[in-house]
């Protein structure tokens, strides 16, 4: 798809991408059946359940699958829905849709009904695997509705507790087109200011490029074992974990249901030494008391972090709580990336930067400062939205990211915010970037987000919410704190909003837009 979309330039990068080895052009479950060949028995992943899966056994029970997977019609080119919480099963389902050639296309557990039509309307999934039931949800129901009401005739396979599996035939009738192009090999959908998802396209070499990426910067392979709250139907599971996992016969160790506590002991249990996950997660686990007689996160060697913005004071407290563990700012999107620091970095530049590229990937700023990317881990289109991927590339093949940042002299990433974030007082733009740093070190704040709320005569005034500490702090404590770090009287906030949380989206970052709307809401 990428040689065939684009002109002879960008060709001429694709084949420079094979010749660096950052496109294998092998598919992923080739590659692990090479490993399960090699070391049959070596741990392939464990749940929080207690339940473990040798390669061996992980390869066997794909293979089950996937036979079922074709009885109901799958096969090379069609795409598999799955929609299943952090459990060995989903390991099983995502493996048994690459033996069977199929596209998966992967939707966090907890995704509502109305975006479940939307992605299944765009993705026209053949089969979809989703959870009987979740935290008491009827989940498995929930997509079969989703499905009908998108047109999609998909059959259902539902996990039942027992771990068993339960078929829901495909209605009879007519058949969404099916509309993914050849070479891509896995879809994961993320949000839109339109509020319909875009399903982001990759094919098995652009997440390859990934994942030699931080194979090689931070020494990952069958010894280092993955760690992995963040959900695997969403981008920083599928790629960070489910792949990875599967790429270097690592260990893949999941956890459904968030507790610091129990992420600390599954951590211990497993040894394990490499994750990604977003800033709520890396808050708790600082704030978490350490297991008795070790450091917290002995084991764990490499901690990046992404999602949502790291405050540097976050990061200082990590050397503290987490003295075994690097930690670094993990910039990068659903549609690939990315940045992090190496682990040779000196603590100033990890506090003060998003990291330096992974190998291949250029970086630029365009109009309005805003950044572009291109490079070997770049994805290659939105499926169904065609005109909206091209509307986004510049004229030589950069994507458009839509964040606000600067490229410092040694190619490190300093992120300034996002284009659609910023705040329009007096006819003047205002990044949140800075306040959102200054303020999460306020020790009353736990949690930050600084948006415009209307203004007759300037449009808009700052406006902090936050997540207090224990105590509320007054709004002139906080403009007090934003004068003493230096933070410019522009940027100073003018109104404070206490809340009880904050909308997050499935990796963690804020919904700006519903705190908006909430804070309007509450105060018309």
């Amino acid at each position: 798809m990428q040689d065939a979309i684009f002109d002879s330039e960008t060709s001429a990068r694709a084949a420079e991408y094979r010749r660096r080895g950052w496109w294998p052009g092998e598919s992923l479950a080739a590659r692990y059946a090479q490993i399960v060949k090699a070391n049959p028995d070596a741990p392939a992943i464990a749940d929080a359940h207690g339940r473990t899966l040798s390669h061996r056994e992980l390869w066997d029970a794909a293979g089950e699958w996937a036979e079922d997977f074709a009885r109901h019609g799958a096969g090379a080119g069609d795409v598999v829905a799955i929609i299943l919480p952090n459990q060995i099963e989903w390991q099983v389902a995502f493996l048994a849709a690459l033996r069977v050639g199929a596209v998966a296309a992967s939707l966090p557990a907890t995704t509502d009904a109305d975006t479940l039509a939307d992605a299944f309307a765009t993705s026209a999934p053949r089969i979809i695997v989703a959870a009987e039931e979740h935290r008491g949800h009827p989940a498995a129901e929930a997509a079969r509705d989703a499905a009908a009401t998108s047109g999609c005739d998909a059959g259902v396979l539902a996990l039942v507790a027992s771990g068993a599996r339960r078929w829901y035939d495909a209605p009879q009738g007519e058949r969404l087109e099916q509309r993914v192009p050849d070479t891509i090999d896995h879809i994961m959908f993320t949000s839109s200011t339109t509020g319909r998802p875009k399903a982001v396209m990759h094919t098995a070499d652009t997440l390859a490029a990934l994942n030699i990426g931080f194979t090689e910067r931070y020494g990952l392979g069958p010894d280092t074992p993955i760690f992995m709250p963040s959900p695997l139907g969403h981008s920083v599971g599928a790629i960070h974990g489910a792949r990875l996992a599967l790429f270097t016969g690592a260990p893949l160790v999941v956890q459904d249901r968030w507790d610091p506590e129990e992420a600390l002991r599954l951590s211990a249990a497993h040894r394990c030494a490499f994750t990604a996950a977003a800033t709520p997660f890396l808050t708790d686990l600082v704030d978490a008391d350490p297991p008795a007689g070790a450091p917290k996160l002995a084991n764990m060697r490499t901690f990046l972090c992404g999602g949502a913005p790291v405050p540097p004071a976050l990061l200082d407290r990590t050397r503290h709580e987490f003295p075994e563990t690097f930690v670094t700012v993990l910039w990068g999107m659903t549609e690939g990336g990315v940045t992090t620091c190496p682990p040779d970095d000196p603590p100033e530049r990890v506090a003060s930067t998003a990291g330096a590229p992974l190998p291949g990937l250029e970086l630029r700023i365009v109009e309005e400062g805003e950044l572009a990317m291109r490079g070997p881990g770049v994805f290659v289109g939105y499926l169904g939205q065609d005109e909206l991927y091209q509307s986004l590339l510049t004229p030589d093949g950069f994507f458009r990211t839509g964040d606000l940042a600067e490229v410092d002299g040694e190619g490190y990433l300093l992120l300034r915010g996002r284009l659609k974030d910023l705040i329009v007082r007096g006819g003047v733009n205002i990044s949140p970037a800075r306040l959102e740093d200054c303020l999460a070190g306020h020790p009353a704040v736990r949690e930050i987000a600084v948006i415009g709320t209307p203004d007759d005569r300037l449009g808009e005034r700052i406006c902090a919410v936050i997540v207090a500490d224990h105590f509320a702090p007054a709004l002139d404590e906080l403009v007090a704190w934003a004068r003493e770090h230096g933070v410019p009287q522009r940027q100073w906030p003018e109104r404070l909003e206490v809340v009880e949380s904050m909308p997050r989206t499935p990796a963690g970052k804020i919904r700006k837009p519903d705190l908006r709307t909430r804070i309007a809401e509450a105060h018309p």
